[in-house]
């Protein structure tokens, strides 16, 4: 693809075939992710990929817990809940994806069926788990640099035909994600990332989430008109 058409073309995929994701072709979109740029090349990510048995132990433990009542256990912190225009964004997006879905808004069991869905990692065959150097956290740069990489390994994936959703839902219990991935005491658990070839019948893979324009987003100073 041409790099416009990754851009354009990207969009979170929350549906997948079952078929089985090549370690190469895995580790060929880390490459490519890991090109980007970092803070005085720090690279404070690292990478724990997951597939069958390790990866439904992870699903079926967030799942559980989840539905229990455990308190979410996140490490990277989630902040207040959002107002105004960007919670405006969050609920817009969600109706968007329930109308493709054909949820209604009294359907609970419908409702519970989709946030179960994040809880699994939405089914994907891959789940790529983004951590960090512990002795890099006190550092805004590193989440900054981490959220670069993110996107760069998104869009490496759809480059090469493959979805992927960045999410938080599959690392809502992080006790369960590091016994299972094993990951280390130093890393700090980020994000998730659930990666596979995409299911076209999926109607939520068709929604594309609204945009602000270039104009809303940007001041421009000294340009001549």
């Amino acid at each position: 693809m041409q790099f416009d058409d990754v851009i354009t073309g990207r969009r979170s995929i929350r549906g997948y075939k079952p078929e089985p994701v090549p370690k190469a072709l895995i580790e060929e979109i880390l490459a490519l992710a890991m090109r980007s740029p970092s803070s005085m090349n720090t690279q404070p990510w690292n990478f724990y990929v997951l597939t069958g048995e390790p990866l439904d132990r992870i699903r079926e433990g967030n799942t559980e817990r989840n539905m229990a009542g455990v308190p979410h256990s996140r490490e990277f912190r989630t902040g207040e809940a959002f107002e105004g225009q960007h919670r405006d964004r969050q609920v817009g997006v969600a109706k968007q994806l329930f109308a493709a879905m054909g949820i209604a808004r009294e359907d609970k069991d419908a409702r519970l069926d989709w946030v179960l869905r994040g809880f699994r990692q939405f089914d994907a065959p891959v789940c790529v788990i983004v951590t960090y150097d512990k002795q890099l956290a006190s550092s805004d740069d590193t989440s900054f640099d981490c959220g670069a990489v993110t996107t760069a390994l998104v869009n490496a994936a759809w480059s090469r035909g493959l979805g992927a959703v960045i999410n938080s839902q599959g690392i809502m219990q992080s006790p369960v994600v590091r016994e299972h991935a094993g990951i280390a005491e130093d890393q700090v658990i980020m994000k998730a990332v659930a990666i596979g070839w995409p299911d076209e019948s999926f109607p939520a893979n068709a929604v594309v989430s609204e945009r602000k324009s270039v104009e809303e987003a940007t001041t421009f100073l000294g340009f001549d008109e």
